[in-house]
């Protein structure tokens, strides 16, 4: 079976597709808004087996509002390069940061949902002079959701068997892609609210997300990101990570948060604010893990004037 180029992620619309080399690598975006040094930026990061189609609601919405706006294809996804590491905290921080000041800005604004927010999260903390500020979807802080696991059955429940699942080599590739990328339909089907499967977009997303995943070595990557944040616990450098981690973030934060959302609970989410005590948090009656494409005029609304608040 063949399998799609990475080009192929590279869709017509209102935006324009730029490839950004910073940290070692080449990072595809779509880019919308004034594409000057002076404009606020906001960066928009996606999640597991996810890319930077994820936010094509909210590009239009950005760049109405006089913002410049990146949405990124993570390392190791859609147009950006698959290399064969760096899919560690430390170094995934970097490639935002680094992305940051290769498009001739000191600041941005960091938008993320779930893996993608925790880039977030750590970009935020380690490189705290560039982050104005966070949005955040379905993405709790990272010691936040660790404690969660560890102490609430609920959320272990729903989070565990699927994380370990994704240890092993090789099987979690091959399910990932098998069935023309059938699994990521399954994900996405379990993980929304009842409505999102139902209405005239979805299949569109679906084909489209099916045939991302299936891009030479992308399947592998996304399952890095898993595979860190698990081994890594049991090694040094995890741990400096989330040592680096436990620490307070002074910027506004808001959380955004499906009420249905059955993969990250709301007990979860409200957990970090010990480490983000000013943080905002908007539920979205309805819509699950996808809040921005289940609801996304609603929570687009959320977001643009969270970015013009914190400006």
């Amino acid at each position: 079976m063949t399998q799609p180029d990475p080009s192929t992620v590279r869709f017509d619309g209102p935006w324009t597709h730029r490839d950004i080399h910073a940290n070692g690598i080449r990072i595809h975006i779509a880019e919308t808004g004034p594409s000057r040094p002076d404009a606020p930026l906001v960066v928009l990061l996606h999640g597991f087996g996810d890319f930077w189609w994820s936010w094509r609601h909210q590009l239009p919405a950005f760049a109405d509002a006089g913002f410049r706006t990146a949405a990124v294809d993570l390392r190791g996804y859609g147009d950006t390069d698959t290399p064969p590491r760096g899919y560690d905290g430390w170094t995934l921080a970097g490639d935002i940061a680094g992305l940051i000041r290769a498009m001739g800005h000191t600041t941005a604004t960091l938008i993320g949902h779930a893996d993608g927010g925790l880039v977030c999260w750590a970009t935020a903390l380690l490189h705290p002079r560039l982050v104005t500020s966070i949005g955040l979807i379905s993405s709790p802080h990272p010691i936040a959701l660790k404690q969660a696991v560890l102490r609430d059955d609920r959320q272990r429940r729903a989070l565990l068997p699927t994380f370990l699942d994704y240890q092993v080599p090789w099987r979690p590739e091959r399910r990932l892609v098998r069935d023309d990328g059938a699994e990521i339909e399954r994900l996405l089907r379990a993980r929304s609210g009842p409505a999102w499967p139902t209405s005239d977009e979805f299949a569109d997303v679906v084909a489209r997300l099916r045939s991302a995943i299936r891009i030479p070595r992308v399947a592998h990557s996304a399952l890095e990101y898993q595979r860190w944040a698990f081994r890594s616990q049991f090694r040094p450098d995890g741990k400096r990570f989330m040592t680096a981690m436990d620490g307070q973030v002074r910027i506004p934060v808001l959380q955004v948060h499906g009420e249905l959302d059955p993969y990250v609970l709301p007990g979860t989410i409200d957990r970090s604010t010990r480490w983000a005590p000013g943080q905002q948090l908007h539920r979205v009656s309805g819509a699950g893990h996808f809040a921005h494409q289940e609801s996304p005029d609603e929570v687009t609304d959320a977001l643009v004037r969270f970015a013009l608040a914190s400006r």
